[in-house]
């Protein structure tokens, strides 16, 4: 009896389950290959580009689409699950103005954003990309 005591009292464990899962590793987007995507995009997309007349303001819109549907894309081919993806794109007229944005954001370490501008001497483009984890 004094045996059962003492082996129950010296800490002995039951051996660990060998069909234990460990967590999966916390998934991560990789930025830096948007970032070089999106910058070679505008760029592409835009460098001939000039700001349209009234009549034809629908090209500003087809551009805007493409360059959103191109990014998403490409975030898709990057990691297909486990992020929830935005993409924000604009395009101005350049006359000269300056501009500035700020952007405060609080997540989690595994969300990344996304920024890049084009510009030329007719128009400019911002376009702003989040990966937010949803697992």
């Amino acid at each position: 009896m004094a045996s059962a005591l003492s082996s129950a009292s010296a800490g002995f464990r039951s051996p660990a389950r060998s069909d234990a899962q460990s967590p999966a590793p916390r998934l991560s987007f990789d930025s830096d290959l948007l970032k070089v995507y999106t910058k070679t995009l505008l760029s592409t997309t835009l460098h001939s580009a000039l700001w349209p007349d009234l009549k034809e303001r629908d090209k500003v819109k087809a551009w805007i689409k493409e360059i959103g549907d191109r990014v998403k894309t490409r975030m898709l081919e990057i990691q297909p699950t486990g992020f929830k993806y935005i993409v924000l794109t604009q395009i101005n007229e350049n006359l000269g103005q300056g501009g500035r944005a700020d952007m405060a954001c609080h997540w989690e370490d595994s969300d990344v954003v996304v920024q890049e501008m084009f510009s030329n001497d007719s128009l400019i483009c911002i376009c702003i990309a989040f990966a937010i984890r949803t697992v």
